[in-house]
C-alpha cells in the first residue's frame, strides 16, 4: 500500500462524529464533507495518510479553505491535561473514596470537603443552556476558530455547567466537539476499514453481512498467504516450485472476499514503481504445465475437455496469465460482479490491455457454464483462422477487432482448461447459492491437504453441510458404496473432505467502567456469520481392512491369569503379584 496520498486513489475521511466518508481523490475538485465544510482535493495530494486537519476559515480574497494540520499535542490536550491534574492531586494529599449508598465522590479535600458532586441531582434540562440556535447559526455562518469558539461559548453559556461531575463533564465536551469541530483525519482505504465502511455505513446485506473479524478467520482457515514469485506445478499437484498458490473461489459479495484473500496474498494494491509480485516474463517458448486432479466430477471431466500436456500459460501480456500464486474466480452471471475492487484501484474492464495492477494477471474469472460445459460457451469456440494475405487487404479497425476476438478466445480457453485441470491449494466460498450444488463440482478441482472454507450468514445451511460430510454418513458410504454419485442417499462424496467443523466469531464492543462495564447496548446486531471448514482428503482405492496382532494379548492374557509375568513380557521387572 502506498504511503501518500496519490491522484485518482480513494481514501476514508473519519469525521468528528466517528463516522467515515470513502471519496475519491481527483485532482483540481473539491471535497465536501457536509456541514464541517468542503476543501480543494489539491491540499490532500503527496501528504502522508493517518494525519488529522482542520478546515481552516477563508479570509477575505480567498476562493477556498485553507487546511491545516493539527499536532498531537494539542489533539490529546485534554488527556495530558487530566493526566496533569491527576498527578497534582495526588501530590496535594486528594483521594477518591466512596460517599457511601453507592455515590461515589471522585476528589474529597483533607479536611473531608466534597470537592466534586455527584451526578444524582443533575437535570439535563435544555433551557439551562442560554445560548439559541440562531445564535449558533450566526456562528456557524461566520466560521470563525473551526468551531473551537462555539463550543467556548456553549460552556461558558450553560448555567449547570459546575453541577456536573468530571465524567459528565467530558461527555458533554465530546458531544459538542463531535458536533461543530471542523477536523477529519484521512485513513488508508484497506479491507478492514472497507469491511466496517460497508457494515456500518452502507447497505451490509449486499455484502452478507461480513465482519472484519470473520473474513481474518476465513482467510487463516484456508491457508491463504504471500507466496512471492510461482514455478510451476508438480505432477502430484502440490507447490512444485517457490511459493505456488492457486485458491478457486466463489464470491457473490461484489468482491469484497477478492480483495481480503488478495491482500493476504500480496496482490491486491499497486506498487510505486512496478508490481514486485508479479513473475518475470515469459517467452513465448516457456509454457507450464498443470496436470489434472485425482478426482473430477463427471461434469467437469468430460472427454471434450483438453490433455493436459495441451494446457499452458502465456505470455505475461495476456491478461490472467500468470503460472502461479492466484485467485480463479468462478461466477454465475455473464460478467464477474467485482465493483468493490474499485476502491484498490483496479478496473475491471482493463482486460487486453496491459496494467500495472497485480490483479491484472492474479485475478481469473470463469462462469459455471464455462466450467461444467464450455463447449456450450461461445466465448470458448475458437474464431475462424483468416490467413495472413487475407488480413492485409483488411482495414485497421476489422483487422484490430479479429485480433481482439482471438486474444479474447485465448484467454477464456486458457483460464477454463487450467481450471478444469484442478490441482487449487484451497476453495473459498460466499454465496447464497445451494452449498451442496458448488461443493459437487469445485471440491474435485482441489488437491490432497487443500482447505475449504464456506461462509453464511446462518448456521442452517452449515449444520446441513457438515451432516452430509460426517463420520456415520462416511462409514456408511464405505461400506455399500453406491453406483455413481450424486445420489439420493449421498448428494455429496463424503469420502473427499474429512474433519468437517463450524466456526463462528464476533468481536463486541465493550464499555469499560468502574461499575458500569458492559457490551456497548447500541452496536449494531445482524448476523451472527459462521464458517464451515474442511480437509479434501484422497480416498485409498480399494478395500481397507484393519487387522490387530492379538497373539501377543492372549499371551500376556494367560500369563496374567496365572499370577506370573515372564521377564520377556516385561523386561527388568520381578514377578507380578496376582491381586487378592
Amino acid at each position: 500500500m502506498r504511503s501518500l496520498m496519490q491522484p485518482n486513489a480513494y481514501i476514508a475521511l473519519r469525521l468528528p462524529s466517528e463516522s467515515l466518508k470513502v471519496v475519491e481523490l481527483l485532482p483540481n475538485t473539491t471535497i465536501s464533507i457536509g456541514k464541517y465544510g468542503s476543501f480543494p482535493s489539491n491540499l490532500l495530494l503527496g501528504r502522508p495518510y493517518n494525519l488529522t486537519f482542520e478546515i481552516v476559515d477563508k479570509e477575505e480574497g480567498q476562493s477556498h479553505s485553507n487546511l491545516r494540520i493539527v499536532p498531537a499535542s494539542e489533539l490529546h490536550s485534554d488527556i495530558l491535561a487530566e493526566a496533569s491534574s491527576i498527578t497534582n492531586d495526588i501530590w496535594e494529599g486528594k483521594t477518591l473514596i466512596d460517599g457511601g449508598d453507592g455515590v461515589e465522590y471522585e476528589l474529597v479535600g483533607e479536611d473531608g470537603e466534597i470537592i466534586m458532586r455527584s451526578n444524582r441531582e443533575i437535570v439535563d434540562d435544555p433551557s439551562r443552556q442560554k445560548l439559541t440556535m440562531e445564535e449558533i447559526e450566526i456562528l456557524k455562518k461566520e466560521g470563525t476558530g473551526g468551531g473551537k469558539d462555539i463550543i467556548a461559548l456553549l460552556m461558558q453559556s450553560h448555567t449547570a455547567l459546575d453541577q456536573k461531575t468530571a465524567f459528565s463533564l467530558a461527555k458533554y465536551t465530546l458531544r459538542k466537539t463531535k458536533k461543530y469541530v471542523k477536523r477529519f483525519t484521512v485513513l488508508p482505504v484497506d479491507v478492514p476499514l472497507l469491511t466496517h465502511y460497508l457494515l456500518s455505513e452502507k447497505e451490509a446485506l449486499k455484502t452478507m453481512e461480513f465482519r472484519e473479524e470473520t473474513l481474518a478467520l476465513m482467510g487463516s482457515l484456508a491457508n491463504i498467504h504471500s507466496s512471492g514469485i510461482s514455478s510451476g506445478h508438480s505432477a502430484d499437484g502440490l507447490a512444485g516450485g517457490v511459493g505456488v498458490g492457486r485458491w478457486l473461489v466463489v464470491d457473490e459479495t461484489g468482491g469484497l472476499v477478492v480483495a481480503a484473500m488478495a491482500e493476504r496474498m500480496g496482490i491486491l494494491y499497486p506498487a510505486d514503481d512496478r508490481d514486485e509480485t508479479d513473475a518475470p516474463p515469459l517467452s513465448p517458448s516457456q509454457v507450464v504445465s498443470v496436470e489434472p486432479a485425482n478426482e473430477v466430477s463427471g461434469e467437469a471431466a468430460s472427454q471434450d475437455s483438453l490433455p493436459a500436456s495441451q494446457i499452458t500459460h502465456n505470455h505475461r501480456g495476456l491478461a490472467m496469465s500468470a503460472a502461479g500464486n492466484t485467485l480463479t474466480l468462478i461466477h454465475a452471471n455473464a460478467q464477474p460482479n467485482l465493483s468493490l475492487l474499485k476502491y484498490f484501484q483496479y478496473d475491471t474492464s482493463v482486460r487486453d490491455t496491459d496494467s500495472s495492477h497485480p490483479l491484472h494477471t492474479r485475478l481469473k474469472t470463469l462462469s459455471w457454464l464455462q466450467l461444467l460445459s464450455p463447449q456450450e460457451d461461445t466465448g470458448y469456440t475458437e474464431p475462424e483462422i483468416v490467413p495472413n494475405d487475407v488480413l492485409q487487404t483488411w482495414k485497421g479497425g476489422k483487422r484490430g477487432t479479429y485480433f481482439k476476438k482471438r486474444r479474447r478466445w485465448e484467454r477464456i480457453r486458457n483460464v477454463v482448461d487450467e481450471t478444469r485441470a484442478g490441482g487449487f491449494d484451497g476453495l473459498i466460498v460466499a454465496s447464497v447459492m445451494n452449498p451442496t450444488t458448488i461443493l459437487q463440482h469445485a471440491v474435485p478441482l482441489l488437491r490432497g491437504a487443500a482447505q475449504l472454507v464456506m461462509y453464511s450468514p446462518y448456521i442452517e445451511p452449515l449444520t446441513e453441510l457438515a451432516d452430509l460430510y460426517s463420520i456415520p454418513r462416511r462409514t456408511a458410504f464405505a461400506i455399500n458404496p453406491p453406483e455413481s454419485t450424486p445420489c439420493e442417499d449421498f448428494p455429496l462424496n463424503p469420502s473427499l473432505l474429512l474433519a468437517p467443523t463450524i466456526h463462528t466469531v464476533k468481536a463486541r464492543r465493550w464499555q469499560c467502567l468502574p461499575g458500569r462495564t458492559h457490551p456497548v447496548m447500541t452496536d449494531r446486531g445482524g448476523a451472527e456469520g459462521y464458517l464451515f471448514h474442511a480437509t479434501r482428503v484422497l480416498p485409498a482405492e480399494g478395500k481397507v481392512e484393519a487387522r490387530g496382532k492379538h497373539k501377543r494379548r492372549k499371551v500376556l492374557k494367560e500369563q496374567s491369569v496365572n499370577g506370573l509375568i515372564g521377564d520377556e513380557a516385561r523386561p527388568g521387572m520381578g514377578p507380578e503379584p496376582v491381586p487378592g
